[in-house]
């Protein structure tokens, strides 16, 4: 199993059940010990390698009434080393067209998790992609789906409410089954994706429909996209994702199939890749993968066996390839190793 991604454990308490009490947020805002993470046009105030943790005390005076305040959660011990343990996060959402901000502080700019993620602490990715997934639900949930009336914040920014028929609605996640897919010679099948330039690779990724198990959806995806039927599915972890509010449940699948047919939708390209093949693609420039801290890398590197190197990484971090990893044979040989994969829908 690979671990929680980018943080295999929580980092902060959200208080699930005080933060739907009647004055716990106002609670929370007017302790001077609470921090403000600070959104804007789907990026956030960062500053260095790290979040922004704005003093309610600096920042007094200048939030717009508009913005939409969330209550992220408490820093749990050990947690975050630039935040003291116990502190409340507290997300405030600013318009787009929210003007010039001069008051924030020197050396800090706005970015969104593409741009930066690479470069964050973990625990910062982690507050960075919770903001940032429920930030998005706000702004497309500012009308009710079954009335079109209005809809206000509640619950400390967790829930909002209809103001005609006052229906609740609360933040949706949408599961996504993303998958290494594995040969019988033990080779990876990576994808390029007509959004991408024409040299990135990455595992290949779908939504789950409704009625599927994340095995069944797998599969499917797996033979639309590249064209290959997976013969049995290993769940390996899961990653949060907020573009826009999707959980990507990720897998190491095996097929017997040798030949891959990109749907031309999608897939542009399915190449694929022996260890030796991929580490010097990834070195020459010939092929760009997936980012690290990604689970779309993590899955990769499960298959590798080790850290893959990228250019301009130094020799001495490198850690080779187990060829006795286990990916790639049938289930009775990798059951023979004590590797087995978990069955799935075959």
């Amino acid at each position: 199993m690979i671990q929680a991604l980018p943080s295999p454990a929580a980092v902060l308490d959200r208080n699930c059940e005080q933060r739907s009490d009647s004055g716990f947020l106002d609670q929370v805002q007017g302790s001077p010990n609470h921090r403000i993470v600070l959104f804007r046009g789907g990026r956030a105030l960062v500053s260095g390698a790290g979040l922004a943790y704005l003093d309610p005390a600096a920042a007094a005076g200048h939030l717009p009434a508009g913005a939409v305040t969330v209550y992220l959660g408490r820093v749990l011990p050990g947690s975050e080393p630039y935040l003291p343990d116990g502190t409340d996060l507290v997300l405030k959402v600013l318009a787009d067209d929210a003007g010039d901000l001069p008051w924030v502080p020197e050396g800090t700019s706005f970015s969104g998790y593409r741009d930066v993620g690479d470069s964050l602490r973990t625990a910062d990715a982690a507050i960075f992609i919770e903001a940032q997934a429920v930030a998005n639900w706000h702004l497309s949930h500012r009308f009710c789906p079954r009335c079109g009336a209005a809809t206000t914040p509640e619950h400390s920014g967790w829930m909002r409410r209809c103001s005609a028929d006052a229906s609740e609605h609360f933040p949706r996640t949408d599961p996504a089954a993303i998958v290494a897919i594995v040969g019988a010679d033990d080779r990876i099948l990576l994808a390029s994706n007509f959004a991408w330039e024409s040299n990135r690779y990455s595992t290949v990724a779908g939504f789950i429909e409704a009625g599927e198990s994340a095995e069944q959806g797998a599969v499917r995806e797996i033979a639309e996209e590249v064209g290959v039927h997976l013969h049995t599915t290993h769940y390996e972890g899961s990653q949060a994702w907020p573009f826009p509010r999707s959980l990507m449940l990720g897998f190491v699948a095996y097929t017997d199939d040798a030949v891959a047919v990109p749907d031309g939708t999608e897939v542009r390209e399915a190449r694929w890749f022996s260890r030796s093949d991929l580490q010097a693609a990834v070195l020459n420039g010939e092929a760009v993968i997936s980012r690290r801290l990604s689970i779309a890398r993590a899955l990769i590197e499960r298959w590798y066996g080790g850290t893959i190197l990228e250019p301009g990484d130094a020799l001495d971090h490198e850690r080779p390839a187990r060829p006795d990893s286990g990916f790639g044979r049938g289930p009775a040989e990798a059951a023979a190793s004590g590797k087995a994969p978990t069955g799935g829908p075959a």
